[in-house]
C-alpha cells in the first residue's frame, strides 16, 4: 500500500499554499483556468471565510484550508491513520508492503534536468545501500 507519509501529511497545507501562491490564484475563476472546479459547497465554504464581516482572511488561505481539509484531511487514509489499523491487526495474517511517500517528492517546476538527477541520485543511493546489506 502506497500513501502520504508523516512528513507529507503534515506538510500538505504549506504546498497547497506554496502552489496556490506561485500560480497567483485569487477566485474561482482562477482556479477553473487550471482545471479546478469547484463544488457549490466548496465554494460556499470558502466564500463563508472570506467574506465574513469579523477577521475574514484572504481567498488563498481560505481555499487552501478548505482543499487541504477535503483532500487530504484526517478522514483520508494517510501513514497515521494506516498504521493505526496495522497495530488494530487489520490486513493479518497477510503480507503488507506499506511505503509513505515523504514530503521531499513534492516538486514545483524545477528544470526537468534538476528532478532528473535527483532521481538518479536517489537510485544510485538505493544501489549503495543494497551492495552494503548483508545477503
Amino acid at each position: 500500500m502506497i500513501t502520504r507519509g508523516t512528513s507529507l501529511q503534515d506538510s500538505m497545507k504549506d504546498l497547497v499554499r506554496r502552489w496556490i501562491e506561485e500560480n497567483q490564484i485569487d477566485d474561482f475563476d482562477g482556479l477553473a483556468e487550471v482545471g479546478i472546479n469547484q463544488t457549490a459547497r466548496q465554494k460556499r465554504e470558502v466564500l463563508k471565510r472570506v467574506q465574513r464581516e469579523k477577521n475574514p482572511i484572504p481567498f488563498r488561505d481560505a481555499w487552501t484550508s478548505q482543499f487541504v481539509s477535503d483532500k487530504f484531511g484526517a478522514a483520508t487514509t494517510h501513514w497515521r491513520k494506516l498504521q493505526d489499523r496495522i497495530k488494530r491487526g487489520v490486513g493479518n495474517p497477510c503480507p503488507l508492503v506499506l511505503i509513505g511517500l515523504p514530503a521531499s517528492i513534492v516538486t514545483f517546476g524545477e528544470d526537468p534536468q534538476v528532478v532528473k538527477k535527483l532521481i538518479e541520485d536517489g537510485a544510485k543511493a538505493l544501489e549503495e545501500d543494497e551492495d552494503e546489506t548483508p545477503a
